[in-house]
């Protein structure tokens, strides 16, 4: 077993509530921007919120929550995007003493009605008619409930007006007796194979992880002398999104909301919002390269593009190896080259971005090495970052000036991280969560020893920067007993442009699958692209063998990163995406292995039995020995 502590905690102990940062930024800095968000989503404009505005909206509306019968203790569900409202009600409710339960508004009636009754609410803050009607349909079963508060309907403004009675005095004798470890917010996890399970996190443990990112690595959020900024856009019904909220309210970062997802969207508010510093999860970062890439290619510039790309990770690459005491850094002549591509290409790909980001991160799950170094290439360095809801969001981060690409960093100052004897990572520091609402099974069976068992494995390097390579419970096991980390060749799959997902299989089968959705927009633009000529028919199979190549190559790209036994024997291309209506991704996006394989149990058993009638002998592990693409 390896254990690592990167470095002593550096932030003074918390002495209060999360809400307290709003109070104190406004009595410091009253006319600091602190929060902006557009009234209509068309508009170019965004308006900006100062701190005392902030502090005066949070106090009008703690003094309606007060009216309405909310109490310390009480947990109160908001189901909403990534809306103003939402921060605002979030240190409302902490004001109080209140705790928060996020929902994500695309959560299908039986999880709505799960959480509600497993963390007891009193009330839940919805945005439109379609979160009211979802309420409504459970609320019989939910006797506890007493509330639910319309967003769109005009909420906030009622609960300040029932609130105008309170006095001021009332919301600040609430706020100071907030203590750092009470339960700031319940949020459940993914419930990628079952039940979601509430996660109780304290004040302290959410503050812990902003704070100590703030004192060692805030002043490179932005160029200097500028107000850091941040475009929030990822649901705050999930830790990574709530952490992000916080670090910005916490270090006086202006962040903007966004609320809707669309790539067209997300466009539109880097353009306009203009952030310095850029956090996602991979399918972002890999959406936005493919997206600069179809850009490219249509207008006859895609050779060019794949060219600076190049230089960008080869640039990048020899400055991660100078950096690290392995190398000299560019050569004149990669130096030169990446000049060139500076004023032509890089330039403009960061004006895509909005033209002042500066960093990034991307967490969720692992980014790959090759993005990694192509946006470090190209100006905007993105590093990895790890945590879950266990541990109230980040545990690691890239020390500055050894950054380390494939990696997720260090450990926080603070934070200890151990690599047990099977690879699953052990994490113990201030911000491991308090346990599992109701079930302290479950709890105990997380927290051995005051170490939180993570269910991630990866590895530890003599530098002690740690690596994800999976989750515990997705490791393939195939019938000859190959243990296959799936992570690593489905990140490697998405890497082709016209690849949109990817999931790895093979449990007790003699070979690693795949099963893979293609990307819609890219696919559209490859089909104008080839412009084949000829009959209908004859055009289509032609198409389609050309599809297959393609294919075929991302599959070929991903298994030179694994073994031989590791690597990707058969796989077929599906029609339609894993979708969260579907039942086959979580509201945040991630895959329900269990729910796609019982999906597509058919598809699968057709595929591997069509290689082995292929092979025309007994199912062994031997006959695999050349991909085999099945499409639907």
């Amino acid at each position: 077993m390896r254990d690592v502590a990167f470095a002593p905690a550096v932030t003074p102990p918390l002495t209060g509530g999360l809400a307290d940062s709003v109070f104190d930024t406004a009595e410091r800095d009253p006319a600091l921007p602190v929060l902006a968000h557009r009234v209509d989503p068309a508009a170019t404009v965004w308006q900006q919120v100062t701190a005392v505005e902030l502090r005066d909206e949070v106090v009008d509306l703690a003094k309606g929550l007060v009216a309405a019968g909310i109490s310390p203790g009480h947990r109160v569900a908001v189901m909403s995007r990534t809306r103003y409202e939402w921060t605002v009600f979030a240190h409302a409710l902490w004001a109080v003493g209140a705790e928060v339960v996020p929902i994500h508004p695309a959560s299908a009636r039986d999880q709505v009605e799960w959480i509600l009754r497993d963390a007891g609410c009193v009330a839940v803050v919805v945005e439109d008619e379609q979160g009211v009607m979802t309420v409504g349909t459970v609320c019989a079963a939910l006797p506890r409930l007493r509330h639910v508060w319309q967003l769109d309907a005009g909420a906030l403004p009622d609960l300040a007006r029932q609130g105008a009675v309170v006095p001021y005095t009332t919301v600040e004798s609430l706020r100071r007796i907030v203590l750092p470890d009470a339960t700031a917010a319940v949020v459940y996890t993914s419930g990628t194979t079952g039940r979601p399970q509430g996660c109780a996190l304290s004040h302290r443990g959410l503050a812990y992880p902003c704070d100590t990112l703030l004192a060692g690595w805030a002043h490179t959020a932005a160029p200097p002398g500028e107000q850091a900024s941040v475009l929030a856009f990822l649901p705050f019904s999930h830790v990574y999104g709530i952490m992000i909220m916080l670090t910005c309210v916490r270090g006086g970062v202006l962040m903007g909301h966004e609320p809707e997802l669309s790539e067209t969207a997300l466009a539109s508010a880097l353009h306009t919002f203009r952030p310095t510093y850029l956090y996602g999860v991979p399918s972002v970062f890999e959406k936005l390269y493919k997206r600069v890439l179809r850009t490219a290619q249509q207008a006859g510039r895609g050779a060019l593009f794949e060219r600076a790309a190049q230089t960008a990770q080869d640039f990048a690459a020899a400055e991660e190896r100078h950096r690290l005491g392995r190398g000299p850094g560019p050569g004149l002549e990669l130096r030169l080259q990446h000049a060139l591509y500076e004023r032509t290409v890089y330039r403009r790909l960061r004006a895509a971005l909005g033209g002042r980001v500066v960093r990034g991160t991307s967490g969720g799950s692992s980014l790959s090495r090759e993005l990694t170094l192509f946006y470090a290439g190209i100006g905007v360095f993105v590093h990895d970052g790890y945590g879950l809801t266990e541990s109230s969001g980040g545990i690691t981060m890239q020390p500055l000036g050894r950054e380390k690409s494939g990696t997720v960093g260090r450990p926080l100052p603070g934070t200890e991280v151990q690599v047990a004897d099977d690879g699953e990572i052990l994490v113990r520091g201030p911000s491991v969560f308090q346990g599992y609402v109701g079930d302290e099974a479950a709890t105990r069976s997380a927290l051995r020893g005051g170490w939180l068992a993570t269910g991630d494995i990866g590895r530890l390097d003599s530098e002690g920067y740690l690596t994800i390579t999976g989750r515990k419970k997705d490791v393939i096991v195939t019938s000859g007993g190959k243990s296959v980390a799936p992570a690593p060749l489905e990140q490697r799959l998405r890497m082709h442009p016209l690849v949109h997902q990817a999931v790895v299989i093979g449990d007790d089968r003699p070979c690693v699958g795949a099963l893979i959705t293609l990307d819609p927009e890219f696919l559209a633009h490859w089909r104008a692209a080839l412009a084949l000529q000829g009959d209908s028919p004859g055009r289509e199979t032609r198409e389609e063998n050309a599809l297959r190549e393609e294919i075929a190559r991302a599959v070929a790209s991903a298994n030179t990163a694994v073994s031989r036994a590791e690597s990707i024997r058969v796989y077929r291309v599906l029609q339609e995406p894993f979708a969260a209506d579907n039942g086959l991704l979580t509201p945040s996006l991630k895959l329900r292995r269990d729910a796609i394989v019982r999906h597509y149990a058919a598809e699968i058993d057709a595929m591997y039995q069509a290689r082995s009638r292929a092979a025309r002998g007994p199912l062994e592990a031997a006959d695999w020995d050349e991909p085999d693409d099945v499409f639907r």
